[in-house]
């Protein structure tokens, strides 16, 4: 993502997140279910503290040479964002979303200030995935807004659905994600498919294989390929994030269905 971009991506993190605060303004929400496996609202936002905090850690590591956090495996990091997330559930409604407040707004002041050489070369440690270059920290906001806010909808029975804009910054990180989730060994059979975006920004084809060394994506033309999955922007991400089972496959509906369960989840 260029440099460029910095200032859209930014409005779209603002934009969910407004969102996702509104969600939580009438105190009944606080423990009403969401479509996160078991958490509460409460735990959403107890999430969204836990990463938001770790990510000053990191940054302190990078600018200031001071420790990393923790470094913890990606396969083992659905257990430990899951901890995470509940440590806070002894804080107040109004405790939590102030704390959550006060981290997102230094969040993006980090972000704001960031320079062009720092897009381009500051690399921040993650605790899970290790080094990033800069530019995956306010993605990976936008990704806790957007899909988090869903979440809470979904659980509370509001009407809801990811916003375009959002989806479409989104839909080069799945590709991202699903690089580095595959489920796979040395017995692991190679397969290659096609996946389709059908509309906006991120529109076009990808070709992915996957086999005993991992996944790789690879932008082409898909039409001599055996099976294709098509999706919009939308059910993309939250397919690939775990929230739906979507996507239209053309050809091979078995090699569809081997891949799209060929993942685990963060």
């Amino acid at each position: 993502m260029s440099y460029e971009s910095k200032a859209n991506l930014l409005e779209a993190v603002r934009r969910e997140a407004a969102g996702m605060f509104a969600l939580a303004e009438e105190p009944e929400t606080w423990m009403a279910p969401t479509g996160a496996g078991d958490w509460q609202v409460r735990d959403v936002f107890g999430h969204l503290i836990d990463t938001t905090e770790t990510y000053f850690v990191g940054f302190d590591a990078a600018r200031k040479g001071t420790n990393p956090p923790e470094s913890v495996p990606l396969r083992d990091m659905a257990a430990h964002v899951d901890r995470g997330a509940r440590q806070f559930r002894a804080l107040e409604r109004k405790e939590a979303l102030d704390r959550l407040a006060l981290a997102f707004e230094r969040m993006l002041g980090i972000t704001e200030d960031l320079t062009e050489g720092d897009w381009a070369g500051l690399l921040v440690p993650h605790k899970y995935m290790g080094p990033l270059p800069v530019p995956f920290y306010p993605v990976f906001q936008l990704v806790d807004y957007a899909v988090h806010s869903w979440d809470i909808r979904q659980g509370v029975g509001k009407p809801h659905a990811l916003e375009a804009r959002s989806a479409d910054l989104l839909v080069p990180l799945c590709y991202v994600l699903w690089a580095s989730t595959p489920v796979v060994g040395p017995d692991t059979e190679p397969i290659e498919l096609g996946i389709r975006i059908t509309s906006g920004a991120n529109a076009g084809d990808t070709r992915v294989a996957v086999g005993p060394e991992g996944a790789a994506t690879t932008a082409g033309p898909i039409d001599d390929l055996s099976c294709a999955i098509e999706f919009d922007p939308g059910s993309f991400v939250l397919t690939a994030y775990g929230r739906t089972n979507a996507g239209t496959a053309r050809g091979d509906r078995e090699l569809a269905h081997k891949f799209l369960g060929g993942f685990f989840r963060i």
